[in-house]
């Protein structure tokens, strides 16, 4: 080899030693990644999840808020041995619970982090602390708090993640808590905040040490977004407590706003039930009764309405031109024409605003079938369907697309369905017992109060909605439009009229009136094939610039006058005078006892 041969192989070997040491300088002086890196198994990043959104009612008290609690983690294998009685007396469990959950986790992930027991509280955390449990930790959660205990089926509950949401949403690993129902469903991604993590310095023991790097590799949790609801948290409680002991439902809504007042849905549960470790055993329980405290009958029961229906029949009647309100039928104890609608004793002949003051059948039968039956139409079949689109325009037999989850569209039967049941063959007696709200007819109580609002407002609604600001900002502009029926807002004074007699004159209603609210109402009382039949009550207040309307069902309840209209009135009054007036009236209600055979049989 020659010398200049050697130099250069001397120069290109002096040339890569310099790179390597330069490199290494920089990895190990300057880079402080690769020191980060190196140092990771003495590093515990510790998740910190953010508190939920409060909850708020329209007044500013808290319906849902959110308190410390903690998770107790294990790494398996930084386990050293321990007192393990003391453990288990630190956080409440026995030995064969602690040990049983160890082994899952061994099994799980012998080297990860690994929940083993949920939702200590800060006492127990603080106790733990106090002692030297290697290879054990907590990590800060938060969990609801529910003040007024109240609005159950409103606020839904909050629930651990299951492997399919972890599957289809990368934002929830195991462990953590998303909204199952309600609000909290409904406005999760408000809710929930923004995780957050926290590099934690640890000895090989696992005993922490302080923030590693002081804290420059942290991010912080942000907390979830507040919500000031539509509830009037006092109406509320006041709408639950007269409907215990009762299956039904009572929906109030403002109607200039379309803002939900109150959504009771009976019987209801307490939120607080659904949290902690006792949820699951709660939960269970909740979903064995057979009253079904979990359904919300607000948004999901089709009842059919009764007599609060003949108001969209008369209505439809008055746009279509078939009827006036000074046109008079006669009511021999009911319709007549063929099998015939029983009615009870009242004067006659009788016009529009006396039909409404005694809930006339006979007169709404006859209403109806000059609506089918217009010569305008070709038959029944295209009369009907004529019928029905005028009701979808009130907001029957479709989701009102409100913020709430889980509201279904009831039913308004077409005539391709009375086709197929007939095989064609059917006419407008065939389907008379629509006229009524009977039949084939399903509404929800929110429809029907959305309905209320309708005829408060003369003709138009505003969507429901039970969200009234996101953290004081703006709310979805579809809660903000006026949505007008087909029927012409004259024909609505007629309407409002007949009921604001049938409370103030004389009528089916007058057990309702409270001197000064000029209150507006309507009484039903829906045919029920398994027993009693049903009791339902529309109404709002006052006749001129109304505040409030109301719709209630009471499963069972017998006439509309017997159990739905006192609780109307009396949600009423207390929403426009902040007081009652009428004690005996509140506890008589609270002690009316209603049979469900279907519900509690053996």
């Amino acid at each position: 080899m020659s010398i200049s041969r050697k130099h250069s192989l001397l120069f290109f070997i002096v040339i890569v030693a310099l790179i390597i040491v330069c490199r290494l300088f920089y990895l190990q002086i300057i880079d402080s990644r690769y020191k980060l890196y190196a140092n990771n198994n003495a590093l515990r990043p510790i998740v910190q999840n953010p508190p939920r959104g409060e909850i708020y009612d329209r007044n500013g008290l808290f319906l849902a808020q959110s308190k410390e609690a903690y998770d107790l983690m294990v790494i398996p294998r930084d386990v050293k041995p321990f007192d393990t009685l003391e453990l288990c007396r630190i956080i409440g469990v026995e030995k064969k619970e602690l040990v049983d959950a160890l082994s899952k986790a061994r099994k799980n992930a012998y080297r990860k982090p690994s929940v083993i027991f949920k939702l200590l509280s800060k006492e127990a955390k603080m106790k733990f602390e106090e002692h030297n449990f290697p290879g054990f930790y907590t990590q800060y959660r938060t969990i609801r708090s529910y003040p007024f205990k109240t609005a159950g089926n409103i606020l839904g509950y909050v629930s651990e993640v299951n492997d399919r949401i972890v599957r289809e949403n990368s934002y929830y690993k195991p462990g953590d808590y998303i909204g199952m129902t309600g609000i909290e469903s409904a406005y999760e991604e408000v809710l929930r905040g923004r995780k957050g993590v926290k590099m934690e310095l640890v000895d090989v023991h696992g005993m922490p040490k302080g923030s590693y790097a002081e804290g420059r590799f942290d991010t912080l949790a942000v907390p979830g977004t507040s919500i000031t609801t539509t509830i009037d948290a006092r109406l509320q409680l006041l709408g639950e407590e007269l409907m215990k002991g009762k299956v039904g439902s009572i929906v109030a809504i403002e109607p200039s706003t379309g803002e939900i007042l109150m959504m009771v849905s009976s019987p209801t549960y307490n939120p607080d039930e659904l949290i902690g470790r006792d949820r699951t055993k709660n939960y269970l329980s909740l979903l064995r009764n057979p009253r079904r405290p979990l359904y919300n009958r607000a948004v999901m029961a089709a009842y059919p309405p009764g007599s609060t229906l003949k108001l969209a029949t008369g209505l439809i009647g008055l746009q279509e031109g078939v009827l006036v309100p000074s046109q008079q039928y006669i009511c021999n104890r009911g319709y007549t024409v063929g099998r015939g609608v029983k009615c009870h004793a009242h004067a006659s002949p009788l016009d529009m605003y006396f039909s409404i003051q005694t809930s006339c059948n006979a007169y709404y039968c006859y209403v109806f079938r000059n609506i089918l039956d217009n010569k305008r139409y070709s038959g029944p079949k295209e009369g009907l369907n004529v019928w029905r689109d005028y009701m979808l325009s009130m907001g029957f037999g479709r989701r009102l697309d409100s913020d709430f989850s889980g509201e279904l569209n009831g039913n308004v039967p077409t005539s391709d369905f009375y086709d197929r049941v007939y095989n064609g063959r059917w006419n407008s007696l065939t389907t008379i017992s629509l006229s009524i709200g009977q039949g084939e007819m399903g509404v929800t109580p929110l429809q029907l109060a959305n309905f209320t609002a309708t005829i408060a407002n003369r003709g138009y609604y505003i969507i429901p909605h039970i969200v009234k600001s996101i953290d004081d900002g703006e709310i979805d502009p579809r809660f903000k439009e006026k949505h007008y029926t087909k029927v012409d807002p004259r024909h609505y004074e007629v309407v409002a009229e007949g009921m604001y007699r049938a409370v103030n004159v004389a009528g089916t209603a007058v057990g309702a009136a409270v001197p000064g609210l000029d209150i507006c109402g309507k009484t039903g009382t829906a045919e029920n094939g398994r027993g009693r039949d049903h009791s339902t009550f529309a109404s709002f207040a006052p006749y001129h610039n109304p505040k409030i309307a109301v719709s209630v069902y009471v499963e069972h309840g017998g006439f509309g006058a017997t159990a739905a209209m006192p609780i109307a009135s009396l949600i009423i009054e207390q929403y426009l005078t902040d007081t009652i007036t009428r004690p005996w009236l509140v506890e008589n209600l609270k002690n009316m006892t209603i049979s469900y055979p279907q519900y509690d049989k053996n």
